[in-house]
């Protein structure tokens, strides 16, 4: 049996080999992926000695989901991130099958990450046990298994086998966890849990659970204060789609309310979707030095084409993006501000003009920030929108439907045919904003400020022709029309 140095030397020398293989073309210029092959959730988002570290689920040996490794990458500034070596491989005891996803912290200048162990009894039929364990490192870059694994053995006596996905806080003098659970008649839920030294932990009780309408397992929590509130995220699996809702194969999206430590009662909203785009799961946050809330994001989506593979890697994370609260309490996400370190050439066109029809700006850059601004007080356009236009046939098209008030992402030009059109309610009032950023095979839109964003990932094959603005049926007046090449941190 190999030990666990060996582990990550195999793995580390498969991804060189990997690495060498690799079809560039969908490779991302400025986000988060593995050097090649699989990846998926984001785990141990953290803090540690001034930088910020980012792990990932990680199948270093194939670009297919497989025994989940944990890669890793850091930065100092949310932009610019190197990868380091794979931080865990699965073959010991307390995680035969696969290291989990999970969470980190700063326990007093040891990085411990605490993380979901995967045990097979029957693989063909997907049957298995979770338990959760834990690794330290003083460096941040190479980890120890804990000799006490497993720090929790079994869910409680009344949880289905699914246990899995730790995040983990310090309030007061102690530690508390969270994991996503399901009940043994498949209600999504999650439990709690309490500690003074991340090794012995007490089970709490049940922090929220579905009624029945909000799935049979509540994967990838995260539990913290947001502008006075508690904010419970989760990613539910089995939920129906409901019109523009829930259009995904999974979902994610969180509870809003009012938490107390000492009775463990959380009083909570109904669950609120937080991205409509095609490809956004397994969101987990980290609080930085700076008291900002951030969040990452997978930004892909299970049993979607995914045609990376073909490439030799798969599976992306979404840009960082602050969470902040409305005063409806409504969670909004925008980009950190430091993403403004990737703007290189600025063009500045079409500002305070009116257009009906469209408005092409010529531009064969793949990565690009967009700003964009419609005046909608006296427009007289039914919608109003963008295009991503390739040099003949393909784009991905935005369109603010003016009237029923509906931002609708159309990808299927760019290669996501089977995957759908997707649309949100947006209330955009006298103006539409919007703020994209465009990589290789990535668009991420805010718009006005984050009261809606979408995530997407696309595939052009022909070179670009440029952003084209329109107006359909009528003129509007354009406030902002600027964009930006971005640079390739990886390059």
């Amino acid at each position: 049996m190999l030990t666990t140095n060996n582990r990550l030397q195999h793995a580390e020398e498969a991804l060189q080999k990997a690495k060498e293989k690799l079809n560039e073309r969908y490779r991302l210029g400025y986000h988060i992926m593995a050097p090649a092959n699989w990846i998926n959730d984001p785990n141990g988002l953290v803090q540690f000695k001034g930088e910020y570290h980012v792990f990932y689920q990680h199948h270093p040996y194939d670009e297919n989901w497989g025994p989940m490794h944990w890669g890793h990458a850091k930065s100092k500034d949310l932009v610019h991130w190197e990868h380091l070596p794979v931080a865990l491989a699965p073959g010991d005891a307390c995680d035969k099958d696969g290291c989990f996803s999970g969470s980190a912290v700063d326990n007093d200048g040891e990085l411990t990450l605490i993380y979901t162990g995967h045990h097979y009894t029957d693989k063909e039929k997907d049957l298995f046990t979770q338990n959760q364990n834990i690794a330290v490192s003083r460096d941040g870059i190479t980890f120890e298994k804990a000799g006490e694994n497993p720090v929790i053995a079994e869910p409680p006596a009344d949880s289905a086998h699914h246990f899995r996905d730790p995040k983990v806080w310090k309030h007061g003098d102690s530690w508390y966890m969270i994991l996503g659970n399901a009940t043994k008649d498949e209600v999504g839920r999650v439990i709690l849990y309490r500690s003074a030294d991340l090794r012995n932990w007490e089970y709490i009780g049940v922090l929220a659970q579905s009624e029945g309408t909000l799935g049979y397992m509540w994967e990838c929590p995260d539990f913290f204060e947001l502008d006075g509130k508690h904010v419970l995220l989760i990613s539910p699996q089995g939920l129906e789609a409901e019109g523009d809702l829930y259009n995904n194969r999974f979902q994610t999206g969180y509870l809003i309310g009012e938490y107390d430590y000492e009775t463990n009662k959380f009083s909570h909203g109904e669950f609120i979707e937080m991205d409509n785009g095609h490809d956004f799961y397994a969101v987990q946050t980290l609080k930085d030095d700076k008291g900002r809330r951030i969040a990452i994001g997978w930004m892909d989506m299970w049993e979607s084409n995914m045609p990376t593979k073909e490439d030799g890697w798969c599976g992306a994370l979404t840009l960082p993006r602050e969470l902040t609260l409305d005063k409806s309490n409504k969670v909004l996400m925008n980009p950190v501000d430091e993403l403004t370190l990737l703007r290189e050439t600025e063009h500045k066109v079409c500002a305070n003009q009116s257009i009906s029809g469209n408005y092409l700006a010529k531009t064969n850059q793949d990565l690009i920030e967009l700003k964009v601004e419609f005046d909608l007080t006296k427009t007289t356009a039914e919608a109003v929108g963008f295009k991503i236009r390739g040099l003949d046939q393909e784009e991905t098209l935005l369109r603010y439907q003016i009237k029923d008030q509906k931002l609708v992402l159309d990808c299927t030009k760019h290669g996501k045919m089977e995957d759908g059109i997707r649309r949100t309610a947006l209330e955009a009032g006298d103006r539409l904003s919007l703020r994209v950023f465009i990589d290789r095979s990535s668009i991420e839109i805010f718009a006005n400020e984050g009261q809606a964003t979408m995530t997407s990932r696309i595939y052009p094959q022909e070179e670009r022709l440029g952003i084209e603005l329109f107006a359909e049926d009528g003129d509007v007046q354009v406030s902002e029309f600027t964009y930006w090449s971005l640079k390739d941190i990886w390059k």
